[in-house]
């Protein structure tokens, strides 16, 4: 009986270790690795606190006040190059990830972050928000089993290769309004629960939506997939 046990129990613990396996790992010290320029590549994580690409709080400070063009419109953009490159695997980010920031109602400035190198997020759970507005992935990039459980946004993004969402899960509405794809994406088998905008989006290349469900509307007006309208067609001989 007290061998049975003893299997057992080594049993459930051998069960139980993958959950326990995640370390945690704070966003601050990532961002400290990134302004040193060291590649990031993290698996089997829990990420706690604000990831924030564009390091707004360290930018803010040197910034002068809002700068006003001749014309009277601001000239607010504030952009930062992520030259490392990164990579998560099977984490979880508790906080926000943001590459977008509207600061408008405080300094008056919008901070945006775009990705020289790599940018993979693989089978990540984001539990806060996913901001990547006007964000340029120049290399790889891969959403690949990703599930956003709140706000996210890849308006005015831009892909220079294939990237990848199949098997991604959107809790929230997805916007990918103005994005273009240089060169294909795949939202195969990806979970839209509810709406998706994907108004003036660009595709040239591969457009794999093959298993791709959408709870609510999809907004496809303007949009070019190899320079021909999208149409619901597509959806429906899946």
């Amino acid at each position: 009986m007290r061998k049975y046990f003893t299997i057992s129990f080594l049993l459930l613990l051998t069960i139980c270790l993958p959950l326990s396996a995640q370390k945690m790992i704070k966003a601050v010290d990532l961002m400290k690795d990134l302004k040193a320029g060291k590649d990031i590549a993290i698996k089997n994580a829990t990420i706690e606190g604000h990831l924030d690409f564009t390091f707004m709080e360290e930018k803010l400070p040197d910034l002068p006040k809002r700068k006003r063009n001749w014309w009277g419109q601001s000239d607010n953009t504030v952009k930062n190059l992520i030259k490392s490159k990164v990579s998560f695997q099977n984490c979880i980010f508790k906080d926000d990830v943001l590459a977008y920031i509207p600061d408008g109602d405080n300094s008056g400035y919008t901070f945006i972050a775009s990705f020289y190198n790599d940018a993979i997020f693989e089978n990540c759970n984001f539990e806060g928000k996913a901001m990547f507005k006007y964000s340029k992935f120049e290399r790889e990039a891969s959403f690949k089993g990703a599930k956003f459980e709140e706000d996210t946004t890849f308006k005015y993004a831009e892909f220079d290769n294939n990237v990848s969402f199949s098997n991604a899960v959107f809790e929230e509405s997805a916007t990918f309004k103005y994005s273009k794809f240089k060169d294909g994406v795949s939202f195969r088998a990806v979970q839209f629960k509810e709406d998706l905008n994907i108004k003036y989006t660009k595709v040239t290349g591969n457009f794999d939506i093959k298993d791709m469900k959408v709870a609510y509307d999809i907004d496809s007006k303007y949009t070019k997939i190899n320079g021909k309208s999208f149409s619901m067609h597509l959806l429906e001989k899946q």
